[in-house]
């Protein structure tokens, strides 16, 4: 009877290990299903990191727009901020 139940249980050790293999929380599947997520999941973090660059350029350009704009004001058209005392110095 010794003989016979080492096999066995032998074989019942395998069966758990092979069932947690393909069905189990660590599963074949179930990694695979988490890489294709994370694949999915980098692709959208770099879309997303892109569409950032560019809404920051966008912004830069503007700041960058309004700064130009004032200065051809300040310059061409002789205007000042409010609180704001223009001094001209003869050369």
């Amino acid at each position: 009877m010794g003989n016979r139940l080492i096999p066995a249980v032998l074989f019942a050790l395998l069966a758990i290990v092979q069932a947690q293999l393909w069905f189990g929380q660590g599963s074949l599947p179930h990694v695979n299903a988490l890489r294709q997520e994370l694949e999915q999941q980098k692709l959208d973090n770099e879309e997303a990191r892109r569409k950032m660059e560019q809404l920051s350029a966008e912004v830069t350009d503007l700041k960058q727009g309004l700064n130009m704009v004032e200065e051809r004001a300040r310059h061409e058209l002789g205007m000042v901020k409010t609180n704001e005392i223009f001094v001209q110095v003869a050369r």
